[in-house]
């Protein structure tokens, strides 16, 4: 297996390198006259090479299947003779961990950088007929993509390569933090995500080089970037869950450089999806959108040159490895061909209209853009800052979560007003009388949460050093109320009318509402969805914890809790150590549930013992009670017990879940009426009986 492995890379790197080559003749006339020329090919069969260029495209995936099973079979079968199978598995772990071995260490997730790229390729060359011109280009741009990963894999990070001397009876085993199961559906997310991002990055910028009229390629391409943008929103809150479940610290968010890596191409590429509607609705910002999604693009790369790399220091990142200049020089010549690209085509671009308005639809658009680019560069500059600070000053300054919070809680305060603001302004002008009846119940809203919470007890003046975080808190629910009300009154003004035109009651009509208009209306919901994740990040203002050395019969009070100690167990496994102990929970003295934190040690497979922390906790949409056993005193020998209180939590989940939600319904076509339908019909045409034969044809076809 691992030489048919390596075969299969290296087979998959000339079918690549025969999509890019003959596909870039092909879309050059004078090039493929010349390649034909060159080769003895008849002028008559030249037309046939792209054709053979895509389907090269379409075979280097299979092929790269096939490299892929490679790797997984040698870790189900065992096989300790491949260098990276004996660093991240051993006999004892568990099948789907051993699955996940494919992405567990470098050359594993390099693999698998490329075979989803592959596939996002495979996708595109067969659906190719929505516009076959410009699916050519973004073919031929996504090959050179993949031209460097394999190149990668078959000449820097091979991960069949065979371990030196004796073939060993047993591997190492996967690191404990990630014997869980978030993380065997955390990473592919993520890498969906990240690559998936190639896809529109790939049209914008063949749409550019071939100057494509209109907008067309952003219809195109805004289902691929909605489902990119949702598989990297599920890959980041999947890790998100993890720290806060695995590592004990009792946070979810460190500012951690790769969680960083991850955060940064979702803020440009949330910009990306919200721009576009300024290009599709008025022609404008078109020069600001491809820099979105070329920026979007490498970031991508730079998040996975910082995990990859091994050029910074994190939980989630890898040892030091020689492909960071294989990086730093793809993300180069990745912009210089965007920057010649653009400043060879930038007449392209021009915008059709001008902003006429502060206070419009088109300004909160613009506003939103600056506020998630803002507070990317923010994430960049701290992410980037002890590379910078060691290459000028010799010593590497790290900055901390207070920088971040200091710079982008107010950014995300912002962000949030703008999220209900722009729905209620208009296109081109908003008038006064359209304020004052859009706003009216938002501002109500709004002043009623405020005194309601600070006559509750929530009164900055009132907390010392926490003034600041209780502060932003109090902004925070506030805009919220005020957001939801928005959200809320823009169904419920909609469903009105549809219930006066169907006399259906209010629910079933804001539900055909939606049907009617699935991208506006998922749209709120996705906000929705934002909404009450800022609700439960901003109840992380009101944390508290609590450490004590515990013994049998021992309590802990922390707000309304009480833990009991009732038992205290060792514990061996065959792959591991445990020990834990049994608390019972009381909440306002009733008995509501027993809790159980643990600390393992690992030996299977491993020279040296490792260590992991299995948290157990109460979870509520009010708060969680999050329970750590740290280790035993080296004095006493008792276990030191660490209590989090983490009020609203939860709401953060269940936010993520409404966007996945929203995401879904902005997916699914618009339900169109009968009289619609026929004026659509009469208006596209009717396709030939032969079916799509002919870009011509496919042109009169509306993607779906």
């Amino acid at each position: 297996m691992p030489e048919f492995g390596s075969f299969c890379l290296i087979l998959a790197l000339g079918l690549t390198g025969f999509n890019f080559l003959v596909g870039s003749f092909a879309l050059w006339p004078a090039g493929m006259r010349w390649l034909g020329r060159a080769l003895g090919i008849p002028e008559t069969n030249l037309s046939r090479l792209g054709e053979y260029a895509r389907r090269a495209g379409i075979a280097s995936f299979v092929v790269l299947c096939a490299a892929a099973f490679a790797l997984v079979w040698a870790a189900f079968t065992n096989d300790f003779s491949v260098q990276y199978i004996r660093a991240h598995s051993n006999i004892a772990l568990n099948p789907a961990y051993k699955f996940a071995a494919l992405w567990s260490g470098q050359e594993g997730s390099l693999l698998l950088w490329a075979w989803l790229l592959s596939a996002y390729g495979f996708v595109l060359r067969v659906r190719h007929r929505v516009d076959v011109r410009l699916s050519a280009f973004a073919s031929v741009i996504l090959s050179a993509i993949q031209v460097f990963f394999l190149l990668l894999l078959t000449i820097v990070a091979t991960p069949f390569s065979i371990a030196p001397g004796p073939v060993a009876l047993d591997g190492a085993g996967l690191n404990p933090l990630l014997q869980y199961p978030e993380m065997v559906i955390h990473p592919p997310m993520l890498y969906l995500g990240y690559v998936g991002f190639a896809v529109p990055y790939a049209f914008a910028l063949g749409a550019l080089m071939m100057r494509y009229p209109g907008e067309k390629w952003i219809h195109i391409t805004r289902r691929w970037t909605m489902v990119t943008w949702l598989f990297l929103t599920c890959g980041i809150f999947l890790g998100a869950h993890w720290a806060y479940s695995v590592l004990g610290w009792g946070g979810y968010w460190g500012w951690d450089p790769v969680e960083n890596a991850s955060l940064m191409p979702w803020l440009t590429g949330t910009a990306f999806l919200h721009s576009v509607m300024m290009q599709e609705k008025r022609g404008m910002m078109k020069n600001w959108n491809v820099w979105l999604i070329f920026s979007t693009f490498m970031l991508t790369i730079l998040g996975t040159l910082l995990t990859r790399s091994g050029i910074i220091s994190s939980v989630h990142a890898f040892a030091e490895s020689p492909i960071g200049a294989w990086f730093y020089t793809f993300i180069i010549l990745v912009f210089l061909v965007c920057l010649v690209t653009f400043l060879m085509r930038r007449d392209h671009l021009k915008s059709e209209n001008k902003l006429e308005s502060l206070v419009s639809r088109e300004s909160s658009f613009l506003f939103n853009n600056m506020i998630l680019l803002a507070a990317c560069i923010t994430v960049l500059w701290g992410t980037l800052f002890p590379l910078l600070s060691e290459a000028v000053t010799g010593s590497k300054v790290t900055m901390g979560a207070p920088y971040y919070n200091r710079v982008n809680i107010p950014i995300g305060l912002f962000l949030l007003f703008l999220t209900g603001i722009g729905p209620l302004l208009a296109w081109r002008s908003t008038t006064l009388r359209s304020i004052r009846r859009n706003f009216v119940l938002p501002s109500i809203a709004m002043a009623g949460t405020a005194v309601v919470l600070m006559i509750a007890g929530l009164r900055p003046w009132n907390d010392g050093d926490d003034m600041q975080s209780t502060f932003f808190s109090l902004i925070a629910f506030t805009l919220a109320a005020g957001v939801i009300t928005a959200i809320v009154e823009e169904f419920t003004r909609g469903a009105r009318v549809v219930r006066t035109q169907t006399g259906k009651n209010l629910l079933s009509s804001m539900m055909l509402l939606t049907r009617r208009n699935t991208r506006r209306y998922g749209g709120y919901i996705i906000h929705f969805g934002i909404v009450v994740m800022f609700i439960g990040i901003a109840g992380g203002a009101f944390n508290r914890a609590v450490e004590m050395e515990m013994s049998y019969g021992d309590a802990l009070a922390i707000g309304p809790y009480r833990l009991v100690c009732v038992g205290i167990t060792q514990d061996s496994k065959p792959e591991y150590d445990t020990d834990y102990a049994q608390l019972d929970a009381y909440k306002n003295g009733k008995y509501i549930t027993q809790l159980a934190p643990e600390k393992r040690t690992y030996f299977a497979g491993t020279d040296h013992e490792q260590a992991s922390t299995i948290v157990a906790l109460h979870s509520t949409v009010e708060a969680d009670l999050y329970t750590v056993f740290e280790g035993r005193n080296p004095d006493t020998g008792m276990p030191i017990i660490k209590v989090f209180l983490n009020p609203l939590i939860k709401w953060i989940w269940i936010g993520v879940v409404i966007v996945v939600l929203g995401t879904f319904i902005a997916l699914v076509p618009n339900l169109v009426r009968a009289p619609e339908r026929v004026r659509q019909r009469d208006s596209v045409g009717v396709p030939p009986a032969g079916g799509l034969g002919a870009a011509s044809d496919v042109a009169k076809v509306p993607h779906a």
